[in-house]
């Protein structure tokens, strides 16, 4: 008998030893442990995390915003002519052409509208375009008969501090840049509505105290 109780003692212990392995792998409901198949999943994330870091207030984005050249302010921003002429720098130097532009602008048109004065500067650049009358603005102005505010090929002298003629120099600024829509495509002539000179020319339209033709 005794042989036979020691077998059985020894089978308990045995069977003792594989519940206590069996206790020491079983896993903890309060800790639980992570099985090889989510393994990639929380790399993966922890790698997002550290590529995607960026400066407070961005936004996170994986498309790259190429670089723009910087903005130009343009006509856009202003919603009339006039808050088009009070946004230019009036008071920056003009070179020989715009000069002569404002010139005549100035002595021609600068008691007309602002409408009116762009419409007066864009007669003398489009024929300084057209290939009928001399190629620069200096030379539109100054040719012989055309404006009888010019004598012997001279300008006059103009007013540097005059309300007008800073106007009129915002305006020669504004006509030469194209910022404005031109109130008289095309006319290369004009005279003022107090005169008929029985012109057979096509008329475009009358502004002010000018009427325009091409």
């Amino acid at each position: 008998m005794s042989k036979y109780l020691a077998v059985a003692a020894v089978a308990a212990i045995g069977l003792m030893s594989s519940t206590l392995a069996f206790a020491d792998v079983t896993p903890d409901t309060a800790s639980p442990v992570t099985s090889p198949l989510e393994a990639p999943v929380l790399v993966a994330a922890d790698l997002v995390a550290n590529d995607t870091s960026v400066e407070p207030g961005k936004k996170t984005s994986s498309f790259v915003q190429p670089a723009l050249e910087p903005a130009v302010a343009t006509a856009d921003e202003a919603d009339t002519l006039a808050e088009l002429v009070s946004q230019s720098n009036q008071d920056a130097a003009l070179d020989s052409e715009a000069h002569c532009l404002a010139t005549a602008i100035y002595y021609e048109a600068r008691s007309e509208s602002l409408n009116g004065q762009l419409a007066v500067a864009n007669v003398v650049l489009q024929r300084a375009r057209s290939g009928r009358f001399p190629s620069s603005l200096c030379g539109v102005v100054t040719q012989p008969g055309q404006f009888s505010f010019v004598r012997a090929g001279r300008l006059p002298a103009v007013p540097g501090n005059a309300g007008q003629w800073r106007t009129a120099k915002a305006i020669a600024r504004i006509a030469q840049q194209g910022s404005w829509d031109n109130p008289v495509e095309g006319a290369l002539y004009f005279h003022a509505a107090r005169v008929a000179p029985g012109w057979d020319r096509e008329r475009v339209t009358r502004i002010g105290g000018h009427v325009f033709y091409r």
